[in-house]
């Protein structure tokens, strides 16, 4: 496997990305979406996992060159479950999130998204072959990206939100993995609903809750959040997707 920081460039701007290469035997591409922490190790280790099974992996930063560069202070994080500093933290939190909640920043993301797509979609050894991945800010991303890439052959988001309405679902074009905490109830809560909408949209839409286990649960850098149990099920049932909707479908 080789690895290397790429510039990709969206909206006249450029924004980095880190990209893994199998040595030989590409099976397809992958985008990987990162957390709200930015660009960082683990999600350049998923990246690095993902090339070891064959798949070139393109992992961009997509708070560059917005406040969040560099992903949230996990110091705040922690002020903000802690009962004595909870109050004031979470003012801090939201007013730093809010940029986040914006339709110009989202419509901003999916177009970076989506120059990330070409970026990978035009590598000859792709043969076409692209799917995304996206944990929590990124999962909602994988949901948008599926929406508006026609293109994608596969979708995966790990605790992401899914709040668009029946008619943008049905523009998704692809198969849909998507992998929840039991104890995450903001979005276990809203599932019912998604699953509801999925059926209506007639989209491809798979889901696993896991059991006693909460938000970030794939995390293996957070102590306080990683399930081991759910993290190793849940990266088999993806590689067996990707299996099934990229490399078999470059063999077709």
């Amino acid at each position: 496997m080789a690895d290397q920081m790429v510039t990709i460039s969206s909206e006249g701007k450029d924004f980095p990305a880190y990209v893994a290469v199998p040595r030989q035997g590409v099976l397809g591409g992958v985008i990987v979406i990162h957390e709200v922490w930015s660009l960082d190790e683990h999600t350049k280790d998923v990246a690095r996992r993902l090339a070891t099974e064959g798949y070139v992996t393109l992992a961009p930063n997509l708070l560059s060159g917005t406040e969040l560069d560099g992903g949230l202070d996990p110091q705040l994080l922690q002020r903000a479950q802690n009962p004595e500093t909870r109050d004031e933290a979470q003012k801090e939190l939201r007013a730093k999130m809010a940029p986040l909640q914006s339709p110009e920043f989202a419509t901003t993301t999916v177009n970076k998204l989506k120059s990330c797509f070409e970026w990978l979609i035009g590598k000859p050894e792709v043969q076409g072959h692209v799917a995304v991945i996206g944990f929590c800010f990124g999962g909602t991303y994988a949901f948008a990206l599926a929406v508006h890439e026609p293109r994608l052959k596969a979708a995966v988001p790990f605790y992401g939100h899914a709040d668009q309405s029946i008619e943008e679902l049905r523009k998704i074009n692809c198969p849909i993995l998507a992998f929840y905490g039991e104890e995450d109830t903001g979005l276990t809560e809203k599932l019912p609903e998604l699953i509801a909408n999925m059926k209506a949209a007639s989209r491809d839409f798979q889901y696993h809750v896991y059991p006693n286990t909460g938000h970030a649960f794939f995390n293996d850098t957070n102590p306080n959040r990683y399930n081991e149990a759910a993290a190793k099920d849940s990266w088999q049932k993806t590689l067996a997707f990707l299996s099934k909707n990229l490399q078999n479908s470059s063999q077709s």
